[in-house]
């Protein structure tokens, strides 16, 4: 099957924005910052394998798997440039798509996205990924996101409906083995994109990190290539869509705009 998608916006007038949602989300993850992007402006925003109504679609595994789905869809929507953006998982998965293709990618705007540095906090997303009920899950979100955040009783809502399915729950646990990598120590790690490869792409890019992300390192946005926009949002967390979206509208319509 295709992958689903929440679709907007008058597709003839520009390239669109496509938006990849984190580990354990949905297209619905998207619904503040669509309604605050241009009037009409073009915007899909999927689910991604394993997830919501793409649940058994092809591509359930890590990053790669994932970005390989995602740009099978945009050809069979004839979509031949477009903007991405991700988050987490959908982070790594918008960087791959610009390494993978250049050439369609207009811009990548990357909001704590795995696959930055080998450090990941695998204990905190085993109990997001195992969360059964509203105060489970409220729980491991409250590590997620950053300190004394405020979580909407919609996200939790929203996040478990998502995995009500058992087959939702079977595909998060794919999903979640698919993302690491074991040490020879055996310590679970995260597999790292190709600075190099970043470095020589031409398109606008732009990371994003929460200065109190306790999944993915802050740390990981040092250091990187010189063509690479960093900003760091002070008092922030993992869930930037969640927890910022005001300021991810802001950074979207700049990506968008840039090339109109």
């Amino acid at each position: 099957m295709t992958l689903n998608a929440v679709t907007a916006g008058d597709f003839d007038v520009a390239a669109p924005l496509v938006l990849l949602h984190g580990f354990g989300g949905g297209a619905f993850v998207w619904r503040e910052v669509m309604t605050g992007l241009p009037e009409g402006y073009p915007v899909i925003a999927y689910d991604l394998p394993g997830h919501g109504l793409s649940l058994h679609a092809e591509g359930i595994g890590g990053a790669g798997r994932m970005a390989k789905a995602v740009i099978a869809d945009l050809e069979s929507r004839d979509i031949r440039q477009f903007h991405v953006a991700g988050h987490s998982l959908g982070g790594a998965a918008s960087a791959i798509l610009a390494l993978k293709s250049p050439e369609r990618v207009l811009s990548a705007t990357l909001f704590a996205p795995g696959g930055f540095g080998p450090a990941i906090n695998h204990r905190a997303l085993a109990r997001y990924a195992s969360a059964e009920t509203s105060a489970e899950l409220r729980r491991a979100l409250e590590v997620m996101m950053g300190f004394n955040a405020n979580i909407p009783d919609a996200m939790v809502a929203d996040m478990l409906a998502a995995r009500g399915d058992p087959a939702a729950r079977e595909a998060l646990a794919r999903i979640f083995e698919a993302m690491f990598v074991v040490s020879s120590s055996g310590e679970r790690l995260q597999g790292t994109l190709p600075m190099e490869g970043l470095a020589a792409l031409s398109m606008p890019q732009v990371v994003v990190w929460g200065e109190e992300d306790c999944i993915l390192p802050p740390s990981q946005s040092e250091e990187l290539p010189a063509n690479i926009a960093v900003h760091r949002i002070p008092k922030a967390g993992h869930m930037l869509v969640d927890e910022c979206p005001e300021r991810v509208i802001e950074l979207l319509r700049n990506a968008i705009m840039r090339s109109r």
